[in-house]
Parts: structure tokens; C-alpha cells; sequence
């Protein structure tokens, strides 16, 4: 097995305002990650789909209800203007009238889209839905959904959707707000994300949590952290205690306080890749770091390697 060659793009664009707005591209796939735009985002993201040869979004995935993730206006912005053609959205019931407006919203953009002839597929991420999708034993090119594998009668945070974006020369991991210890030990336990993510998108926006610790950035070795925050936020996120521990583990962080954070493979588009922390509203660069793609490791070994590493004790087809 060996790497493909696929041009991979990622994007944490700075909202000036609460709340997270990334987009991954990897084999001809746009993917827009949570639902907020406004006037500091729009054009960058703009550049963004040209720069992947996009005139609209292929998915739309939403991870939390809460407004920082999924804004009503930004919402109806990103389906009257960009069109996604799948939507991925939280499979918890809204708890507030206005993610209660967004679901009959996103609702009401299938049906209008059905009424012109125009296939959208609209995915609710449930436990039911998590427990229907097949196992991932091998190392491939395909995403994976970890999590709500249950829903929490407490916390809706606990209810983010989890997902590991896989098409690409690189990994991205998007958590959501997700906190809980168990959930947090549950993907310290998974063989495909201990060992493939490179790009961790900090849970609740860098909060002191456990799926901000140290014993879990220790199990997942990401290549670089990433953190959607705004210039002068209120929580100070990423936590101080967040960014000792990731320096301390000597993994890099990049935010968006001071612009855009564009990570992108670098030519063949098998396994290197550069991340760079713009200047707000310019091309100019503040910082920028390369790397190798942890998976292309693997990929490097031959398939009876790779099925002992998924499926322990496996001694190759007889």
C-alpha cells in the first residue's frame, strides 16, 4: 500500500467574534466545518473555494446546536449562497428556539431543493447512525465518525459530533465541545485516531477539559493544534494551562487571534504539508511550520504490517 498523491487543504478562518468556522478539501471534496460566516470570514472563505476550484460547498457539517457552531442567519447565508449538496448536523434535539429554527431551516432547504429536482442528502449524527456505519479496521482514505456513540441528558456539549477527516495527504480531527472523561478515554483508546491525526481541532475552543489534557495530547501525538478564537475573547481561550501542555509535549499550536490559519500538502501531495498563521485580512505570513502526515508512515509498511497494527494477531490470508 502507498500513499496517493491528493491535494489537501485546511482553513480555521478568524470570526472576530465567539465561535469556529474550518473547511477541509481533499479529493475534490469541499467540506465547510460548522455553520458561521459573517464580514471577516466571507471573503476568505471565498478565496478558499477558488483556490480548490469550488463554486459552492460539497458538505456541510455541523457539530453542536449551540449558536458559537451553527447561527441562524449565518446558516441561512452558507445554503442560500454556497448550496452544500450534503448536511451533516447534530443528532440531539435543539434545546434553544433558535437551533430549533435552524434544524426546520435546514429541513425546509431539503424539501425546496426536492421541489426543483435537486438531490441534498441530510444526515442526523445519532448513536443509531454511529452504531449503522461498518467498522474501521484499515488504514484508508475514508473519515470516520467516533462520536455521539451516546447522548448526554446534561450537557449538550457532550453531544458534539466527533470526526476524523481522512480523504487527504493529512488528518484532521474536529471534537467539537465535547469534555467528558469518558468520552475523552474512549478516543485515547481508538487505534485509528491515536495514530493517524495530525491536525487536532481543540475541543470547546481550547477550554481546560479533559479532552484538553495532558494525558490525552500525550495518546495523540497530533502533529500541530489548532484553535478557532476570537482577537479579545471573554474566556481567554485557548486556557494559559492548555498551551503549557502542548508546549510542554512539544506540539505547536496555531489560532486565529491574529488571522487565518491555512494548512496545505505540499507537492507530490503524499505525506508533507505546511501550516501557516496568517496576518488578519492579508496573504502575509506571521508563522509557518512543515511536517510529515503521520499516516504515510504507515502506509509505508507492507499489508500484512498494517493488518497486525488494526487487527492484532492477524497472520495474513491462508
Amino acid at each position: 500500500m502507498t500513499a496517493r498523491s491528493i491535494v489537501t487543504r485546511f482553513r480555521a478562518y478568524q470570526l472576530g467574534t465567539a465561535g469556529n468556522s474550518f473547511s477541509f478539501f481533499a479529493d475534490k471534496t469541499f467540506t465547510l466545518i460548522e455553520a458561521r460566516i459573517n464580514d471577516v470570514s466571507r471573503p476568505n472563505l471565498d478565496q478558499e473555494l477558488a483556490a480548490c476550484g469550488k463554486s459552492a460547498i460539497d458538505v456541510l457539517h455541523i457539530t453542536g446546536w449551540d449558536q458559537d457552531h451553527c447561527a441562524i442567519a449565518d446558516l441561512e447565508e452558507i445554503l442560500s449562497r454556497y448550496k452544500p449538496a450534503k448536511i451533516e448536523y447534530p443528532g440531539y434535539l435543539p434545546h434553544t428556539e433558535t437551533a430549533k429554527d435552524c434544524l426546520r431551516m435546514i429541513q425546509n432547504y431539503k424539501m425546496a431543493k426536492a421541489q426543483k429536482g435537486q438531490s441534498v442528502r441530510c444526515v442526523r449524527i445519532d448513536p443509531d447512525y454511529i452504531k449503522g456505519l461498518s467498522t474501521a479496521e484499515d488504514l484508508a482514505y475514508k473519515d470516520i465518525l467516533y462520536h455521539p456513540r451516546r447522548l448526554f441528558d446534561d450537557d449538550s456539549n457532550n453531544n458534539s459530533t466527533v470526526k476524523v477527516f481522512r480523504e487527504g495527504c493529512f488528518n484532521a480531527a474536529s471534537l467539537g465541545d465535547v469534555e467528558d472523561a469518558t468520552i475523552g478515554s474512549y478516543l485515547r483508546s481508538c487505534k485509528i485516531f491515536k495514530r493517524e491525526v495530525d491536525v487536532l481541532l481543540l475541543a470547546h475552543h481550547g477550554a481546560d477539559c479533559h479532552t484538553n489534557s495532558k494525558s490525552f495530547f500525550e495518546a495523540i501525538q497530533p502533529r500541530i493544534a489548532i484553535c478557532g478564537s476570537q482577537f479579545d475573547n471573554q474566556f481567554e481561550h485557548p486556557k494559559p494551562e492548555v498551551r503549557q501542555r502542548l508546549s510542554d509535549l512539544r506540539i505547536p499550536i496555531m489560532t486565529t487571534k491574529t488571522g487565518d490559519v491555512l494548512i496545505q500538502s505540499l507537492p507530490p501531495h503524499t505525506q508533507k504539508f505546511r501550516a501557516i498563521n496568517l496576518i488578519a485580512n492579508s496573504t502575509k505570513i506571521s508563522s509557518s511550520k512543515d511536517f510529515v502526515s503521520r499516516k504515510s508512515h504507515y502506509l509505508s509498511m507492507n499489508a500484512d504490517t498494517l493488518r497486525n497494527l488494526y487487527r492484532p494477531g492477524f497472520k495474513g490470508l491462508k
